[in-house]
């Protein structure tokens, strides 16, 4: 087991940064043409005879492109989805058009979508923290308790942004299929969200044993013998001392 624990910060590590490169990807996605950045947006859906809209419409991060992730808008922290089109709009699903976001994008969609964002944000941010304090790890079992603390806050803050996200875009997908229009979810952003997700849990469990198995050493391991030992042999000596006295009782009261 101790064996086992000196390689638990480290593999820890790998998890968390892969964890973090993916959410980079996703934060990153449309900033420039190159895979796999052009590749990653979480919805693309026809949206030709939409007043304002593009032929085809997808929604990244930061930015509202064309196919391709090309052609996008001026980049926004957390744009409203109805960005997609001008305000007022004819032809778009009725469920997505409301009076937020310039009269472009309705309640429900307008606000999962900005905490979602939010969320991310939160999210990488803490999964930083904890990869730093992920080499404290390495020194023992405060190590481990600082970033597993670290990496599970971050972890419950990217549960969130991913479950919005996912049921954000899912149900406006279903909106414009359900208007006659084809869409399909983005995979890489779905893969690339989901997977960070998996790869934190990993992360924050490895570092959650660390905090555990560092004491085996104390209780169950080597020391522990040791001074079960010890126990037993003290043990000993009073027994064998209390049998002795009373054998040496016994004599007096013979003699006697």
């Amino acid at each position: 087991m101790a064996r086992l624990q000196t390689y638990l910060a480290p593999i820890s590590l790998l998890f968390l940064a892969g964890s973090l490169v993916m959410l980079w990807f996703i934060i990153l996605s449309a900033l420039t043409t190159t895979t796999p950045l052009n590749k990653t947006y979480f919805l693309s859906a026809d949206t030709s005879g939409i007043t304002g809209a593009r032929s085809v419409t997808q929604w990244a991060y930061f930015y509202i492109c064309g196919e391709g992730n090309v052609g996008c808008n001026k980049a926004a922290p957390a744009p409203p989805l109805g960005w997609a089109w001008s305000a007022n709009p004819s032809g778009a699903p009725s469920q997505l058009v409301g009076t937020h976001g310039g009269d472009t994008t309705s309640f429900y969609y307008y606000y999962m979508w900005r905490f979602g964002w939010v969320f991310y944000l939160i999210a990488l941010v803490l999964s930083v923290l904890a990869f730093f304090a992920g080499f404290i790890a390495c020194c023992g079992r405060l190590g481990s308790a600082i970033a597993g603390t670290a990496a599970a806050s971050a972890l419950f803050f990217h549960t969130i942004a991913t479950s919005l996200m996912t049921a954000v875009f899912v149900k406006m997908r279903n909106a414009f299929i359900a208007d006659g229009r084809s869409a399909s979810l983005g995979r890489w952003a779905f893969g690339f969200s989901w997977g960070s997700w998996a790869a934190l849990l990993i992360a924050t469990v490895l570092f959650c044993m660390g905090i555990r198995g560092s004491g085996d050493r104390y209780s169950g391991g080597g020391g522990g013998r040791r001074w079960g030992r010890r126990q037993r042999s003290v043990r000993s000596r009073r027994s064998y001392d209390m049998n002795g006295s009373t054998n040496g009782r016994r004599v007096k009261e013979d003699y006697a």
